[in-house]
This record gives C-alpha cells, sequence and structure tokens, in this order.
C-alpha cells in the first residue's frame, strides 16, 4: 500500500509523524517534569510541617500543652492534615474529618522521616509523611506523627495540563500536516516541471531539454543525466532516420534495374543469349544487394555487441603482406605504388583485420591519383599495435571528416565510382570491426596526405 502512495503523500505522512513524535515527547516530558515538580513541593511542605511539629513538641511541657500548641498551629491550614498518636493509641492531635489509612495504624513502624506516602479514602487522594518523636515531657513515651496533604488540586491541574497539552499537540500535529504537505509539495515542483517537459517530447521534438538551471541542487544531476540520455536518444533517431532513408535511396537503384530488366525482357520474346545477359546482370545487382543486406547485419551485430568470432594472435605485417599482393593489380593499374613497412602483432580475429584493412586500401587507391603513392606502416608499443594507411592526393574537408564513419555516407554524393560496387559502408564496418575489438580508428587529411590509423589494444 505505501509503495502506492504519491512522494509527496509520502514526505507528508514521513514529516507529520515526526512532528508527531517531538510534540507528543515534549508533552510527555512536560508532564513527568511537572509530576515531579508537585512531588517535590509536596515533599517539601510536609517537611516544614513535620518540623513544626517536632520543635512544638521539643517546646512542649506537658501533653495538654503539647494537644493546646498543635490546634492552635495547625488547625487553620486547608488541605493539610496532620493525626499524632502516642504508643498506647490515644490520639494527640488529629484533623478534623481526617482518617488514618487502614493500611497504617498508630503502632506501626515508621518508613523515615523522608519516605513518602500515597494513599486514597473516599475518593480523595493523599500524600504524607510519617515520623516518630519523643517529646520533651516525657522521654519514655513516642509519638506517632503523619503529616498529610490533599492532593486534589494538583490532580486537577494536572488533568487541566494533560488536555491542554494533548489539543495542542493534535493541533500542532495537523498544522505540520498541512505545512509539510505545502512544502513537499512546493518542494516537487520541478519533478513536475520535469514531467510536464516530458510530456512534450515527441520524434519530431527530441530537442526539449530539461531545466538544469531552474532546479534545486539535488535534482540538477538527475537533469543534467536524463539530457545527456536525450542527447543520446536524438543523435540514434536522426542516425535512424538517415540511415532508413540512405537504405531506401540504396536499395532503389538496384531494384529499378531489376524491374526494368525483367520487364523489358518479358515484353517481347528474345533469344537464349539475350536471356543469358539479362539473368547475369540481374545476378550482380541481386549480389550487390545481398552484401549489402550482409554488411548490414554485420554491422547491427556489432552495435549489439557482437564477439570475436575467431581470437588469436597473429601477425600484422603477414596479412598486411597477403593483402597488397591481392591488390597490386588494381595499384599497378592505376600506376599507383604501394608500401609496407613495421612489424606488430594483433590478438583477434584474423578475417576480420583483413576486412577492416582491405576497406581502407581500396578506399585509398580509388582517391589516390595517378603516380600517387598508398603506405602501410605498422608499430607496435606497451599498449598497442597501430596499423595505418596513408595515400597521397586532395585533403577531404574538415567538416566531412567527422560523418566518413557513418552508413551510405560519401563525401561527394554526386560522383559515382564505377569500379566499385561499394553502397558507403565500408568505412562504417571498419570502425564496427574496431569496436568489437575494443580498438578505436581515426583519420587526418592535411597537405596533401589523408591518413587512417587503426588502433588496436594489448600491444607487446
Amino acid at each position: 500500500m505505501f509503495r502506492s502512495l504519491s512522494l509527496t503523500t509520502r514526505l507528508t505522512l514521513f514529516f507529520t509523524l515526526a512532528a508527531g513524535a517531538v510534540v507528543f515527547g515534549l508533552a510527555l516530558l512536560v508532564i513527568a517534569a511537572s509530576e515531579r515538580h508537585f512531588i517535590e513541593l509536596d515533599h517539601m511542605a510536609l517537611q516544614d510541617k513535620q518540623h513544626l511539629i517536632e520543635d512544638i513538641l521539643a517546646r512542649s511541657n506537658s501533653t495538654e500543652d503539647a494537644k493546646w500548641l498543635l490546634r492552635e498551629a495547625l488547625s487553620h491550614h486547608h488541605g493539610l492534615y496532620v493525626s499524632v498518636h502516642d504508643s498506647k493509641g490515644e490520639t494527640l492531635f488529629q484533623s478534623e474529618g481526617f482518617r488514618l489509612p487502614r493500611e497504617l495504624s498508630p503502632a506501626d513502624e515508621g518508613n523515615g522521616n523522608d519516605a513518602l506516602i500515597h494513599w486514597a479514602d473516599a475518593g480523595q487522594a493523599f500524600r504524607g509523611m510519617r515520623v516518630r518523636v519523643i517529646p520533651a515531657y516525657d522521654a519514655t513515651t513516642r509519638l506517632d506523627i503523619l503529616v498529610a496533604m490533599d492532593t486534589a488540586h494538583h490532580t486537577r491541574f494536572m488533568l487541566e495540563l494533560r488536555r491542554t497539552l494533548m489539543t495542542y499537540a493534535v493541533v500542532t500535529i495537523v498544522i505540520c500536516g498541512l505545512l509539510s504537505w505545502f512544502a513537499a509539495y512546493k518542494g516537487l515542483a520541478p519533478l513536475r516541471a520535469m514531467k510536464s517537459r516530458a510530456t512534450t517530447l515527441t520524434s519530431q521534438r527530441l530537442h526539449q531539454r530539461m531545466p538544469v538551471e531552474a532546479v534545486p541542487i539535488e535534482m540538477a544531476d538527475l537533469a543534467h543525466e536524463l539530457n545527456k540520455m536525450l542527447d543520446r536518444l536524438e543523435d540514434a533517431f536522426t542516425r535512424l532516420s538517415e540511415f532508413s532513408s540512405n537504405l531506401a535511396h540504396e536499395l532503389r537503384t538496384p531494384l529499378s534495374n531489376l524491374l526494368t530488366q525483367t520487364q523489358v525482357a518479358l515484353a517481347t520474346r528474345r533469344d537464349a543469349d539475350t536471356y543469358r545477359e539479362i539473368l547475369a546482370s540481374n545476378a550482380e545487382e541481386l549480389q550487390r544487394l545481398g552484401r549489402m543486406v550482409s554488411d548490414m547485419l554485420l554491422l547491427a551485430k556489432a552495435e549489439r555487441g557482437m564477439m570475436l568470432p575467431n581470437r588469436e594472435r597473429f601477425s600484422a605485417a603477414e596479412e598486411t603482406h597477403a593483402l597488397i599482393e591481392f591488390y597490386e593489380a588494381v595499384a599497378e593499374e592505376k600506376g599507383v605504388r604501394l608500401a609496407q613497412r613495421g612489424e606488430g602483432e594483433i590478438v583477434g580475429d584474423r578475417l576480420m583485420f583483413r576486412r577492416a584493412l582491405s576497406n581502407l586500401l581500396s578506399n585509398a587507391l580509388r582517391h589516390t591519383p595517378p603516380h600517387g603513392e598508398v603506405t602501410i606502416e605498422i608499430s607496435q608499443s606497451s599498449q598497442a599495435t597501430r596499423v595505418s594507411v596513408e595515400n597521397t592526393g586532395e585533403d577531404i574537408d574538415p567538416r566531412v571528416l567527422p560523418h566518413l564513419f557513418d552508413r551510405f555516407y560519401r563525401a561527394d554524393p554526386s560522383r559515382s565510382h564505377p569500379e566499385t560496387d561499394g553502397a558507403g559502408l565500408g568505412l562504417a564496418i571498419t570502425r564496427a570491426i574496431m569496436q568489437t575489438h575494443g580498438g578505436s580508428i581515426s583519420v587526418t587529411s592535411a597537405q596533401g596526405r589523408t591518413r587512417f590509423c587503426l588502433e588496436f589494444p594489448g600491444g607487446t
């Protein structure tokens, strides 16, 4: 049930209970202190009367003299009751209307000069002290003295005090509850503002952010983290939208080619060679679509944290040399010189490394002018192994560099490269491969040289 309550209600209940505990605790302390104070006052008053009686008995010359002096001194004190009996049980003095409690007879032993006695009789509550004194006029006689006070006025005061304190406590708790609700409601206003801002977020309004400066410092971190989350969501949604658009654009051309060629082939009867050519052309388009789908599946797996298929330690120089031999024919045809330098070992998947480096070599050969140079340099340190591919040619616009690894991105969309069937996924796949290895890829382009660097963790 408590979990279903709102945060405002929970805070209100918590502060109300805390206020109730404090107020009731103070009320109990006041009541206990008042009770103790009245007991101390009664004790002092009874001691004074006890000392007065002892002084009278010390000055008395006879029994009659003691009776007269006690009557004169004690008969006019309202609420004070005294009983004086000798050891034989005869009454020397007793206040009018006062009866000895049954549990205290004149022959009982005393409880000491400072012991308080409490009892009730006929609806009245008494508090008293009992003492035994030897009078001056007869050293062989012991007198039992009981001095008592009617505590009715104290009881009435304590009842009224309890009633007043309980009323005050209830009113105070109600006021504290209302103030707690108001404070909680106002204190949580920034959360409601954040909720209102969140309800306005849609796929078309992902630019909205939480008001970090307008919230208390305790909520600023939450607002900041939510804004970072919204930044990630907006970036992911933007990239997804661009990817959907680019994917539709890339698929439209081969599908249109397939449909056109098929419709032309079906329009009139043709010979077997013509049908064979049409089918061969369609097969090429289908292979291109197949490679594109395969690349997209690889990228999707990489984003979900794809594991390395085969993890092993291998020589980066040997794998690079094998790729150079494969691309030598293309390089010679374009008049581009291929060079390799350095040594190093990599812990990872051999085939994935070949694909990443092949993508970079293919791009470098495509953009290197005739009589240019493509250099692959390998270096190894205690932290990482670096494989860089550098080619000569035109510099890449600095505004383009951050987008080179995006899917389907081309620096010049208007340009076509008939010598390749790429779909703009090569560098995106290379980055995904590096992320799977726990490494990174970077690019620089200046002074007629463009350099891509693959950094694999581990090193020596």
